[in-house]
């Protein structure tokens, strides 16, 4: 009895360790799955786009002008204070009546005209306004479909709110291998073989980075 009673109190000690050990494993594999399931698309993304990118000449879309011409109120332009230009109302109304895209990067004002660039996505706008008359002219570029996903993938004239979308793809990334990192502590026929190939794995693109780039 004695006997029994003096190993009872190392049972209760490891069991919350072990507890820790199973919430801390499951956890990690419950997290791992969910998140590999929500980040399939964005790796997908990045990786069809990483390929893309590397080989853009193979890939080169057919690019695309449009000329556009109209006149806007001379009211906003023909002034004498730069200052009093309706830049707000130019840049709505050429949005707005031309289905412009992008944001505007450039707006420049001259003695008798007024420059305008939008920019986005496999996208750019120059727009070129007559201070004296009014009257301005566009020309509309698109690049095709690959030279917008490219730079959705750099994030190149986006905007603030496709930074977000980078910035959040990126942690779930980071948290997808985080967790399989976690996960494969708690497997002890596998740890070892997991690490070496983690191990093995980073040198190989340490080798690759040392050798083969200039």
């Amino acid at each position: 009895m004695v006997t029994k009673n003096s190993s009872f109190p190392n049972k209760v000690n490891k069991q919350p360790k072990q507890l820790w050990k199973k919430r801390t494993a499951s956890v990690s594999r419950w997290l791992h799955i969910y998140l590999s399931m929500v980040s399939f698309v964005i790796v997908l993304f990045f990786a069809v786009t990483g390929f893309t990118l590397n080989h853009a000449e193979w890939l080169g879309g057919k690019e695309s002008k449009n000329k556009i011409t109209g006149q806007l109120p001379l009211k906003w332009v023909k002034v004498k204070d730069t200052a009093a230009i309706a830049k707000l109302e130019i840049v709505q109304l050429l949005k707005s009546k031309h289905n412009i895209k992008g944001e505007i990067s450039d707006f420049i004002i001259d003695d008798d005209q007024c420059s305008l660039s939008f920019k986005g996505p496999g996208y750019s706008a120059d727009a070129f306004v007559d201070r004296g008359t009014g009257d301005y002219k566009i020309t509309e570029t698109r690049l095709g479909l690959v030279a917008v996903i490219n730079d959705l993938h750099k994030g190149r004239d986006t905007g603030k709110k496709w930074s977000y979308i980078i910035d959040i793809a990126a942690i779930f990334m980071s948290l997808l291998s985080l967790t399989g990192l976690i996960m494969i502590c708690f497997m002890k026929k596998k740890r070892v073989n997991g690490f070496i190939t983690f191990g093995v794995g980073a040198l190989i693109c340490y080798l690759i980075y040392f050798f083969l780039v200039p």
